[in-house]
């Protein structure tokens, strides 16, 4: 069983880089880099690079060609390319679900019971656009909070994986 090697990986991608959009002749590449036919496989299952070969993708296939795809520039890029760009996510969150969210904070708070039962009806009461406004407002009260929020975000951040 081949070894999957990030090194050998970034060495063929800058190697097909180097000549895009150029397919390069990569045949006696396993002699001189052992290993590069397992791992452009595995580029390749990834899209990050095109391969062009003779036979069944198995033992007998040999790669006599390949050619790194935009995905495989984008991630060579430092800036993540136009897959950074395109790639935006908009996160969107129905007005009853943000509701739900502060609803539950008011629950939790040491708020008498009828001043969360009346703060719970405005909140109820409330247009998806206040909703709105109101989510911008908290995030903005949140932040002023200075250092403590500020070191908050820091210690999500670092538990979130990469990527």
């Amino acid at each position: 069983m081949t070894k999957i090697n990030r090194a050998l990986q970034l060495e063929l991608l800058n190697r097909l880089a180097k000549q895009y959009p150029l397919q390069v002749d990569v045949q006696t590449w396993d002699e001189e880099l052992p290993g590069a036919f397992a791992n452009l496989a595995y580029l390749a299952e990834y899209r990050l690079v095109d391969l062009g070969g003779e036979g069944q993708l198995s033992a007998d296939y040999e790669v006599a060609f390949a050619s790194i795809t935009a995905a495989g520039l984008d991630f060579l890029a430092d800036d993540g390319g136009l897959s950074a760009v395109l790639g935006v996510v908009t996160i969107k969150i129905h007005s009853d679900s943000i509701k739900d969210l502060i609803a539950l904070r008011i629950d939790q708070s040491d708020l008498a019971p009828a001043e969360k039962k009346r703060w719970l009806d405005s909140l109820r009461a409330l247009p998806a656009e206040t909703t709105k406004h109101l989510v911008l407002k908290l995030v903005d009260k949140g932040l002023e909070s200075g250092p403590q929020a500020i070191q908050w975000l820091g210690n999500l951040l670092q538990q979130q994986p990469p990527g």
